[in-house]
């Protein structure tokens, strides 16, 4: 376990060289990758999303893609697909840049349904199909998929089945003055994140996401869990609640978190620091004209695990 609190800390110290005064954004991506999960960052342009996942995927020595989404991405354009080769007269199937162990999708919500619907096994099966066959991808195999939320136009919302295989969705924000400051003189000599060097091996991600499972999670807290879990499909203002795999995730969000700590137990913080960024995507509120507001929702989340006891 010693191991792995190491591969977390060493994770997250590199990350914060380039991200600057935010540590709970880093510590996000460092959770999902040892829980072995997707991250959403939704924000304005130009804060830093795509900074952050360059970051994590140049911490690990690993391989690293970007897909640009647009309108004209094709499902192939990820996957990948099938090539004839004169040579041996045979088709071979040449490998799209989802088979990577750090993927960042930007501008996600640019492409098409069909598209977005490519990554869809790719995240929750951890493999493709392509002509009957599967592939697998890579182990470690995380998805850091960024988009703008103000912009409307040439966009296609995520459904509720694509933003459920997402574990966290979280914002950046603009920072604060000092910070700012600290930014622009990092880039006087260069793209900061560009100096990075790995600092973990894929070993190390794949014996901490093991451990991960091994974080002893007491009763008491699964039942508090749960019961966050279960007032949600009850609340008024949400049409649907969390699911269960939405519940699944949350549990090992917490255990993934208690392993950033350096704990090998989960506390009743973990259960509430998580909830707005692991639940807030995965409920339908109430709506007006089928407009969403995202910080409404988070408030009705955060007033929700407000009014219910916490376990001694």
């Amino acid at each position: 376990m010693q191991r792995a609190h190491e591969t977390a800390r060493t994770l997250r110290d590199n990350i914060q060289r380039v991200v600057l005064g935010k540590p709970e954004v880093v510590r996000s991506l460092v959770v999902a990758m040892l829980a072995g999960d997707h991250v959403l960052l939704e924000d304005v342009p130009g804060v830093g999303k795509t900074l952050a996942a360059k970051a994590l995927a140049r911490s690990i020595d690993g391989v690293f893609t970007r897909l640009q989404f647009t309108p004209d991405l094709l499902p192939s354009d990820i996957t990948g697909s099938m090539i004839y080769r004169t040579d041996t007269r045979e088709f071979e199937f040449s490998r799209g840049p989802i088979f990577a162990n750090v993927v960042l999708a930007d501008e996600i919500n640019r492409a098409p349904p069909r598209t977005q619907s490519a990554l869809l096994e790719a995240m929750s099966e951890g493999q493709v199909s392509v002509d009957g066959t599967t592939y697998p991808l890579p182990k470690p195999f995380i998805v850091v998929a960024t988009q703008n939320p103000f912009e409307f136009d040439g966009t296609y919302a995520l459904p509720e089945s694509q933003m459920d295989r997402f574990l966290m969705r979280t914002s950046i924000g603009y920072p604060s003055r000092e910070v700012e400051r600290d930014v622009l003189r990092s880039h006087l000599v260069g793209e900061p994140v560009d100096q990075l060097q790995p600092v973990v091996s894929i070993e190390d991600i794949c014996h901490a996401q093991s451990m991960v499972r091994e974080v002893e999670f007491e009763e008491s807290l699964i039942e508090y869990l749960l019961e966050v879990v279960d007032t949600t499909r009850q609340t008024p203002g949400i049409q649907v609640g969390v699911s269960t795999r939405g519940a699944l995730s949350y549990y090992r969000g917490c255990q993934a978190r208690a392993i950033t700590e350096g704990r090998t137990f989960v506390t009743p913080d973990d259960i509430k620091s998580l909830a707005v960024t692991v639940l807030a995507h995965r409920v339908v509120p109430d709506s007006v004209l089928g407009v969403v507001n995202r910080s409404r929702v988070e408030t009705q989340i955060q007033e929700l695990v407000a009014r219910l006891a916490v376990p001694v």
